[in-house]
């Protein structure tokens, strides 16, 4: 039926999916996409929103390097806010609430735009192998594919099983069946697999909910955007609320616990540990009387509301009882329960930095496959298997981001070094270098490899370089001006800083505590220049000009790093046969099979020791 010999063939349509179909396509290779359901291609499966902490940093990655993430949440948002403007500038994380079905529209019209993309609608039951290497795919019809290269981006759909209560049905999602057949042929090439679990909270009728007895919580003022392109703004946002559990809905909700499948003993695999459902909250933190709850509209016409923080797989009547009892919530109406899905991974230490897999060549894995929670920890692994996929194909070198490069670079690191038996998702805390891998730079950072790369197009390079260019014209403006006591003590007095007795230039003065480039625009001849320039320029000199004494120590840490990273470890190295080296050291590096010193000396289980006794070896 299908005689054409893709390049890239990528299985599933979630985030990791459009996103690697999107970067394959748009670098030149026949690229196909397949997915179960051609209506939920972009499906946001869980909660209607993009970005949050480190996340948002992710997103914002994805649309420096030319994906469409960013893009697709800026045209689908109903409201936006930066999230920790209260510290500094590495923890500032944008988010947005969307539009849930606007979301999936805007993602399969981005795809079906895209030159060079195919998409067909089935399930893929089996890889083609030849000669320990990926030839194709084989779908439930019985179809054979021809592909050079295949990512899979499966989700929660291999060998999915839900969760309500007691009862159990197999899926990948409410009402979607779930995929078979990969895993066992896998696990017979010899890949090791795991269980994971992962939840989603009721959506409710937002007509039976009582907002007055919320607490309102509005978007920002001034919004801004996730996409560094001309996507649309803000005019109008739409409010989430706060509301609060008490004991009561807490007591409801233990007496469900025998009928839990979490405490019975159903569910095995273990959970996201940053995103527990309501039962694990009450269990794990039983000194707590109450615990925060979002309600989220899912759109601009609907009245589904997405009830943040509520995930549950306790029995239907249990979770309808107990949110009765949430204020605001007395005569709730309930569109579905929350559920608890298990389904089918594998360990990441099982691949290449390239998301390439270490036993079948051209095989790449992408997004809940490889552990990860999170639309955008799964968008982001998508672009760089999608990436490498082609560039392999077409003989090209590979791609990857390192650790101070891109919070990307530190997410699939973590995962191929360490891996991880939980539901992993990326937090600031998790990068060392969080002061240069910021929101507001990742144009700067990653937009001249995209261009490289293909991906970007000349009219992005030319921004940001017309970025960096006004930002240095404001930064040396600031640093050159002389202010006089007389002009700036009005302003400091405002901010309780200690008055000067002598003139000052604006970048030092800008580096005081509570200081910003908005309060010094109080002086006319500081606001006639820096008023010249937009939103995006002001921040970038302000953070430049405030933390240049940390960001030079952290670019100092990285290249003293960088000189490990540039010791290279062989690929067939017998780790074996150094006696120095501890046990666990012998046995993590021959699984991990790390491609450089500073790599291995991430792996959990080796110490400086073993670092120091490897480095006396390849040196000799």
């Amino acid at each position: 039926m299908i005689s054409e010999i893709y390049d890239v063939i990528v299985v599933g349509a979630g985030h990791a999916g459009c996103e690697a179909a999107a970067a394959a396509a748009n670098l030149g290779s026949k690229t196909l996409l397949i997915t179960m359901n051609m209506q939920t291609i972009g499906q946001m499966s869980c909660n209607p929103a993009m970005g949050g902490i480190a996340k948002g940093q992710i997103v914002r990655e994805i649309d420096a390097m030319g994906g469409y993430s960013g893009i697709v949440a800026d045209k689908s948002a109903i409201q936006f806010k930066m999230l920790n403007l209260s510290k500094g500038p590495a923890m500032w994380s944008p988010r947005t609430q969307n539009d849930r079905m606007l979301f999936a529209e805007e993602w399969r019209l981005a795809l079906e735009n895209t030159p060079n993309l195919d998409f067909f609608q089935d399930m893929v039951k089996q890889l083609i192998i030849e000669n320990n290497k990926v030839a194709g795919v084989v779908t439930s019809l019985g179809i054979e594919i021809k592909g050079r290269s295949v990512v899979l981006t499966n989700g929660t759909f291999l060998n999915g099983l839900i969760h309500v209560g007691d009862k159990q049905l197999g899926g990948g999602r409410m009402g979607e069946p779930r995929a078979f057949g990969i895993t066992e042929q896998l696990v017979s090439l010899g890949f090791e697999a795991g269980r994971m679990k992962t939840g989603t909270p009721p959506r409710v009728d937002g007509r039976s909910l009582d907002y007055s007895k919320m607490e309102e919580q509005k978007g920002d003022e001034n919004p801004q955007k996730f996409s560094y392109l001309d996507t649309p703004k803000l005019t109008k946002q739409l409010s989430c609320h706060i509301v609060y559990t008490n004991e009561t809905v807490h007591d409801i909700l233990r007496e469900g616990f025998d009928r839990s499948p979490m405490f019975n003993g159903t569910i095995q695999s273990l959970g996201p540990r940053y995103c527990p459902s309501i039962e694990d909250k009450i269990n794990r933190f039983a000194e707590r009387n109450r615990h925060q709850l979002f309600v989220e509209p899912e759109g601009w016409k609907t009245v589904e509301i997405y009830v943040n923080g509520f995930s549950s797989s306790l029995p239907e009547d249990v979770q309808i009882k107990a949110m009765k009892h949430i204020p605001g919530f007395e005569n709730v109406k309930v569109f579905r329960p929350g559920y608890a899905i298990e389904y089918d991974y594998f360990p990441p230490t099982q691949l290449k930095h390239t998301l390439e897999t270490k036993l079948i060549d051209n095989l790449y894995f992408a997004g809940q496959i490889n552990g990860t929670t999170g639309y955008e920890e799964a968008a982001g692994q998508g672009l760089i298997a999608g990436i490498n996929a082609h560039n392999k194909v077409k003989e090209q070198d590979e791609f990857i981001l390192n650790r101070d490069e891109a919070y990307i670079g530190v997410l699939i690191d973590d995962l191929i070094t360490k891996g991880t038996e939980e539901p992993y998702r990326m937090f600031t805390s998790r990068a060392e270098y969080r002061l240069l891998l910021r929101q507001d730079n990742a144009d700067i950072r990653l937009t001249q490899k995209a261009f490289d790369l293909g991906l970007a197009k000349e009219e992005r390079l030319k921004r940001v370089n017309e970025k960096v260019a006004q930002s240095e014209e404001l930064e040396s403006f600031l640093r050159e001006t002389s202010l006089k006591p007389g002009v700036i003590n009005p302003i400091l007095e405002t901010i309780e800083s200690s008055p000067v007795d002598q003139a000052y230039r604006a970048a030092q003065i800008l580096t005081r505590p509570n200081m910003t480039l908005e309060k010094l625009d109080q002086i006319d001849f500081i606001n006639e220049v820096s008023s010249k320039f937009d939103d995006e320029v002001r921040e970038q000199a302000e953070v430049n000009i405030k933390y240049r004494g940390y960001i030079e120590k952290e670019k100092e840490n990285v290249a003293k790093l960088n000189r490990l990273e540039n010791i290279k470890i062989p690929e067939d190295f017998d780790y074996t046969k150094i006696s120095s080296l501890s046990a666990e050291a012998k046995q993590k590096m021959t699984n991990v099979k790390p491609k450089t010193i500073a790599q291995a000396g991430r792996i959990s289980g080796v110490s400086p020791a073993d670092i120091n006794v490897l480095l006396v070896y390849l040196g000799r």
